[in-house]
């Protein structure tokens, strides 16, 4: 239980035609948010908004939602995570991600298999990387250093560049049992996109257990301020139609999966043929409101604080709310959460 709540905006992709969140961002550091996230798939990188805010903020800390592992080789992440770190003096919070096999394999053309330990390769040599405390090797499956083969002229290396600190808080983007399970033993923190407070649980308390001290659960939160909580429904409706009807193969589909694990395994069955047979109006009103409602904070001031408590009651300790653009909306949400 977290009665206490941590409070950061999730901005998500950067988008072209999207108006620069520079005052957002400012706006919510002003009101005390602690963070601000950003994220990446196949379009803006995670990295570069965080740069450009960092730059013109001092306090507010700056997260990606996540990196994806197979866009960059555990050293240029590391390297990266280093930089960024150094220039907005200690304020990064790295989270990274296996994304899925369309994205892994369709866009950045290398092999998703085993993405667990991927992953956990993928820490250790960032880890290796940041503490400098001897030339990086690795004989691990995945990124093995130096490389067997090629040129054969690879040699150990340690970063030029002393880091700022060398342990960056490391999260984990993940959504089934194992991976959920791999983020408690080895990283900081957890970052899991589809959060229903009252069955988080029973969906993970097993993989949870390995957690330590100080383990933060920042969930990212569909959050509108509204007195009409009709269409912030249906606007958290839309956004589940195409994660659980589009965003995967009909084989393999992630967030399909996990709104299975939460109880609605055959909806999700329903949704997904729907999408992909085209008939995305049904597949819509296919989702159950409950759904939509238990994954999201969204209505008027006193019904977002009454759901606030399920919150407070779940393992959760950081919301990362997604969807407020206005100063209003920011500071609402401030005095909701943090009092």
């Amino acid at each position: 239980m977290s009665t206490d709540l941590k409070l950061g905006l999730n901005l998500g992709y950067w988008q072209r035609t999207a108006d620069d969140a520079t005052e957002l961002v400012q706006t919510a550091e002003r009101l005390g948010y602690e963070s601000v996230w950003t994220a990446e798939a196949y379009g803006s990188d995670a990295f570069t908004p965080l740069a450009w805010y960092g730059a013109r903020t001092s306090r507010i800390k700056l997260g990606t939602s996540v990196a994806q592992i197979s866009a960059r080789t555990p050293a240029a992440t590391a390297m990266t995570a280093m930089t960024l770190d150094h220039l907005t003096g200690g304020r990064l919070l790295l989270g990274i991600g296996a994304s899925g096999p369309q994205v892994v394999e369709g866009w950045y053309g290398t092999p998703f298999p085993r993405p667990l330990a991927r992953t956990r390769e993928y820490v250790e040599i960032m880890r290796k990387v940041w503490r400098r405390e001897e030339p990086v090797t690795s004989d691990g499956e995945h990124y093995p250093l130096p490389y067997p083969g090629g040129a054969n002229l690879g040699k150990p290396l340690k970063l030029i560049t002393r880091p700022l600190r060398a342990e960056i808080p490391l999260y984990l983007g993940a959504e089934g049992p194992k991976n959920v399970a791999l983020a408690a033993e080895i990283a900081d923190g957890w970052l899991p996109l589809f959060v229903f407070p009252e069955k988080i649980e029973r969906m993970y308390g097993p993989s949870l257990s390995g957690a330590g001290p100080g383990f933060d659960i920042a969930a990212m939160v569909i959050t509108v301020i509204t007195d009409d909580v009709r269409a912030a429904l249906d606007g958290v409706k839309m956004m589940l139609t195409l994660y659980i009807g589009g965003m995967g193969a009909k084989s393999h589909n992630f967030h399909a999966d996990i709104i299975g694990r939460m109880g609605y395994a055959e909806a999700a069955e329903e949704i997904q043929a729907l999408y992909l047979a085209g008939r995305r109006d049904e597949a819509f009103n296919a989702i159950p409101d409950e759904l939509a409602d238990g994954i999201s904070l969204v209505g008027p001031a006193d019904r977002v604080r009454e759901r606030l408590e399920l919150w407070r009651k779940s393992p959760v300790s950081n919301l990362l709310v997604m969807g407020p653009r206005d100063e209003t909306s920011l500071r609402t949400l401030r005095d909701l959460v943090l009092g």
